[in-house]
């Protein structure tokens, strides 16, 4: 039997998002970030060098490395998609090259999240309620609106704006994620002839989330999604649709079985878990972190989504709500148990702005109005702090602001340019256009508690990556650090590095254009360069006496990340044979 329907929507409440609308809000959101910026600290600089490496072909397509070390992630598709890329297009900067496949997949996690969300409101217990005289919403009109909302709840999503920008295997799990998501949120409302879409998207997606470094992510998810199609086979009626059921039963256990076994083949399981303690204070510090963390990277979608399982909790084994609890829930799994919390709670956020869709159909008017209240001010607030800041760098007015950037990036100077400054304006006006717009229109569309949270991310995101840009390439890179370290050596030698981190091995080649090679090779470099943390080590690899101290090299924005340069020396040149060898300096 079905529970009765939270959702009480008249038809004048689905009226229709602009498309033109919609579609400009993602380009606003998507194209910043993968434009006119480098290669930042420390995965997207990293996951960028070994896709260079595999395209100069320095290293196997199944075990990519970086001068011998292997990458954060055990991912062989987000690797193989930015090398393609940058072999594809050899007339364009190699950072920019690589990037494009992943805005590609970011702009595919988008419509991907539309058409689940579309999907899942499509199913009979997610519709609202039927009125005794008629003028409900139609089904059609009702789910587009409750996927134009939740496509709004992903972009204001506070924790998507910097990962899902960088070329990274944590984007390629989420755009594979959105694709099951997709797969299966449309599976129960295709006929056996439409199967195929469907079909692609959930093999693409489970194989191309266990070739992104998610391939437990993508076991259970393929089992779930299993278990939910088997389930459906209990109540499906008529008999064709209860054999299309059964047929994608059997299609996502087969899938999840290949994928395993692909996994199996290609040695990309791992042991990651990692859970912290609460006996001890570190523990419970880490919880502590992990709290704060699901809370401000989720938001807006976490309290809504709370409100969804509460107001449709008679219906938590409907599709609608069911299928993206459990997506949400494998994500927030993998997020307490691993080390990259962040980047597992990013898998999370298309099935929690799906559940945040679903509750604002049953929000009051007050707390649709504390909504938009309270995201003005904030984004309001937040740009104008950017502008601030901005200003304060051009013309060192306000004298505090100029003081603290200034303190906090010694040695940037800042430029002016018009592109840059015209689209920031012109997001600006267009943030106080939708403000007034708000406020005057559209008060009985669903979506409309969505406009704002998702109008005030994309303008602060932009502001960001139009008017701080400078600021954030010289803050946020290693191109600094590169450019020093290059200044100080031959052209045309080699460098010898030691305890160096991929992100640095990986800037030094991309923005010093150095010729590196491991310390302790066969190849002798006439130059030497070695981080901080490692000078404890270093005479257990290197010959000391073979080196003389040049200089300690700092990255400006980090007063506690530099490397030591050395220089190899003759000691038949420097000293007589009959007297003892010159003592090393010491940085």
């Amino acid at each position: 039997m079905n529970k009765p329907s939270p959702a009480i929507i008249a038809q004048s409440a689905v009226r229709r998002l602009p498309r033109l609308a919609l579609l400009l809000f993602c380009i606003a959101y998507v194209l910043p970030g993968f434009l006119g910026r480098g290669p930042w600290k420390n995965a997207d600089i990293a996951a960028f060098g070994t896709m260079r490496e595999l395209a100069a072909g320095n290293t196997s397509w199944l075990h990519p490395q970086l001068l011998g070390q292997a990458g954060e992630f055990e991912a062989l598709a987000p690797y193989w998609l930015g090398a393609l890329a940058i072999k594809a297009f050899p007339f364009l900067d190699q950072a920019f090259a690589a990037r494009i496949p992943f805005g590609l997949l970011l702009a595919l996690t988008l419509l991907a999240t539309w058409y689940a969300v579309y999907y899942l409101a499509r199913s009979p217990q997610a519709q609202p309620v039927a009125f005794a005289f008629g003028g409900e919403a139609s089904p059609v009109d009702y789910a587009r609106a409750i996927a134009d909302a939740g496509l709004l709840a992903l972009i204001a999503s506070l924790g998507l704006a910097q990962l899902s920008h960088e070329t990274t295997p944590a984007l390629a799990q989420l755009s594979f994620m959105a694709l099951v998501f997709y797969a299966m949120s449309a599976s129960a409302y295709r006929s056996a002839y439409k199967i195929i879409g469907p079909a692609l998207g959930l093999a693409l997606g489970l194989a191309g989330l266990a070739l992104s470094g998610a391939p437990t992510v993508a076991v259970l998810l393929g089992a779930g999604s299993t278990l939910l199609a088997l389930s459906s086979t209990q109540n499906a009626r008529p008999e064709k649709i209860e054999t299309h059921a059964w047929r994608w039963v059997f299609l996502a256990g087969t899938l999840t079985l290949a994928v395993a076994a692909l996994s199996w083949a290609l040695d990309l399981w791992r042991w990651r878990i990692e859970i912290p303690g609460l006996a001890d204070p570190a523990g419970r510090k880490e919880w502590r972190s992990l709290a704060r963390l699901l809370i401000w990277f989720t938001w807006p979608a976490w309290p809504l989504a709370a409100w969804t399982l509460w107001r449709w909790r008679r219906q938590l084994t409907s599709r609608h709500v069911a299928l993206p609890l459990w997506f949400a829930a494998v994500a927030l799994g993998a997020t307490v148990t691993t080390t990259a919390s962040d980047r597992s709670l990013l898998l999370s956020l298309p099935p929690l702005a799906a559940l945040a869709a679903f509750a604002l159909p049953t929000l009051k008017r007050s707390v649709a109005s504390l909504i938009d209240w309270f995201t003005l001010l904030f984004f309001t607030g937040c740009a104008a702090i950017i502008w601030i800041i901005w200003i304060a760098m051009q013309t060192g007015m306000p004298r505090q602001p100029a003081a603290n950037v200034a303190k906090l990036a010694p040695g940037f100077e800042p430029s002016f340019s018009w592109l840059a400054f015209l689209a920031a304006v012109i997001a600006t006006l267009a943030w106080a256009w939708l403000v007034k717009w708000r406020a005057g229109a559209q008060r009985a569309a669903i979506w409309k508690s969505m406009v704002l949270p998702a109008g005030g991310a994309t303008l602060c995101w932009l502001l960001l990556m139009t008017l701080w840009l400078p600021l954030l390439d010289y803050a946020r890179s290693y191109a600094p650090l590169s450019r020093q370290v290059a200044a100080r050596v031959n052209p045309n030698a080699c460098v010898e590095v030691y305890g160096l981190n991929s992100a640095q091995v990986a800037a030094f080649q991309y923005h010093g254009n150095l010729k590196l090679r491991q310390a302790g090779a066969k190849a002798a470099c006439p130059y030497l360069v070695v981080d901080a943390d490692a000078q404890a080590t270093l005479s257990e690899t290197v010959d000391m006496p073979e080196w003389a101290y040049l200089a300690t090299l700092r990255r400006p924005t980090d007063k506690n990340e530099n490397v030591a340069l050395y220089k190899r020396v003759s000691l038949a040149a420097t000293a007589p044979a009959s007297t003892p060898a010159p003592a090393r300096q010491r940085p």
